[in-house]
């Protein structure tokens, strides 16, 4: 996808199995369509707004919900496009769509986009998004397989206590205080010795003081299988421009070396420090692929992390990954309600985005992950479906977007 004014569309089929295609969408019809997401999901800039977000915005109501994905579905997917679809479900054939999507439509929740009010893209098809061109095929990038890592530890970092803030302030905690009971202890605890940092308790993972980025390091040059990633991520604004200052909020303190500018006791990790590493900071610079080598999977579960995709230049924590050895990142598309927001805003008993970490993890420890994932979402879409409520609304899990090489 192009933006120009309008939004210009062009796929193709592997092998050829199907004829291409090209379609222009109409610009008004776009913006018209991306204003009701927009004010349907949470906005950083607006935090006063989260309430009506999560009480009346379109993603909690269920007749404004497939009110919006038919809306979007409408204005963004080519009726060529929607055609051949219909022909391959009709004939059960099941495509996997790779979505290359426009700075403007980074933010599509396209799995939910309905071209029928009865069907939703995610029925008939599997989504993922493609990484940008630039990230995949740079001369010196070296993609580390699941194939050939899988049995290499997952590395954790799990709500980690970022210096000078409190637990209930905008950069404290995002799972609550740590209990042997809560899923995510649980779901953590069956990986035993896989898991780094080691533990004697699985509670000792969250809210550690330890893990900044020369542990980071450490970690992911000894070998690993995984990256999981549960915090803060701070996403500059796309009119900036400037994607490289997407920031990862570590146990960094201000004494640590970096790109990013120090905010109280604390210096954040941000992807120009991941791209870059020590270039321009050392006389013998080392690359931020040596410093910090992904593994196979990343999952970056924080606010807007994969929100690099908005800019013309994606240059952010997800395509930093990628450049650095990933062939698959999940992140998100835009911030995450916690699960306090949602017990304080709304009638929610459970843990939503407790449930949401265990899903994203156990699909990544899966062969298939893509697919692993959208077979929650369809679990979600289905409870959504017949008895809607704040925990297994779009608003949550359709945030999920998974970016492959």
């Amino acid at each position: 996808m192009a933006d120009a004014g309008d939004v210009y569309v062009s796929w193709r089929w592997v092998d050829d199995t199907s004829a291409r295609g090209v379609a222009m969408l109409p610009r008004d019809d776009v913006r018209a369509v991306l204003r009701q997401l927009a004010a349907a999901v949470p906005d950083p800039s607006r935090p006063d707004e989260l309430s009506r977000v999560m009480t009346e915005g379109a993603l909690v109501d269920p007749e404004a919900e497939n009110a919006l994905a038919q809306a979007l579905s409408r204005a963004l997917l080519p009726y060529g496009l929607a055609v051949q679809l219909y022909e391959l479900s009709q004939r059960g054939i099941r495509p996997h769509l790779r979505i290359q999507p426009s700075p403007r439509l980074a933010q599509v929740p396209w799995e939910i986009i309905a071209p029928d009010p009865a069907i939703r893209l995610l029925d008939i098809a599997d989504v993922s998004l493609l990484a940008p061109v630039s990230a995949v095929r740079a001369p010196d990038r070296m993609v580390r397989r699941w194939s050939e890592t899988r049995d290499l530890p997952v590395v954790a970092v799990l709500d980690p206590r970022v210096p000078g803030f409190r637990a209930d302030s905008e950069l404290g905690s995002v799972l609550g205080r740590p209990s042997a009971d809560s899923i995510v202890a649980q779901h953590f605890s069956t990986y035993g010795d896989r898991i780094v940092p080691t533990v004697a308790d699985p509670v000792e993972l969250f809210r550690r003081t330890d893990l900044d980025r020369d542990w980071l390091s450490d970690a992911l040059r000894a070998g690993a299988s995984r990256l999981i990633y549960v915090g803060h991520v701070t996403a500059p604004a796309p009119e900036s421009g400037e994607s490289e200052h997407a920031q990862l909020h570590l146990t960094c303190t201000t004494d640590t070396r970096g790109f990013a500018a120090p905010t109280r006791s604390h210096r954040p990790l941000s992807a120009k420090d991941l791209l870059l590493g020590t270039y321009t900071l050392d006389p013998a610079p080392v690359p931020g692929r040596d410093l910090w080598p992904m593994p196979s999977r990343v999952a970056l579960i924080a606010c807007e992390s994969g929100g690099d995709l908005r800019f013309t230049e994606a240059l952010g924590l997800t395509t930093a990954a990628l450049s650095a050895g990933a062939e698959l990142v999940t992140a998100t598309r835009w911030p995450l309600p916690t699960d306090h927001a949602f017990h304080t805003l709304t009638a929610t008993t459970g843990h939503p985005l407790q449930s949401a970490i265990r899903a994203v993890d156990t699909a990544h420890d899966s062969p298939t992950p893509v697919t692993t994932i959208l077979d929650w979402q369809r679990t979600q879409l289905a409870a959504w479906q017949t008895t809607p409520s704040p925990e297994n609304s779009p608003l949550l899990w359709s945030a999920f977007a998974t970016v492959t090489d």
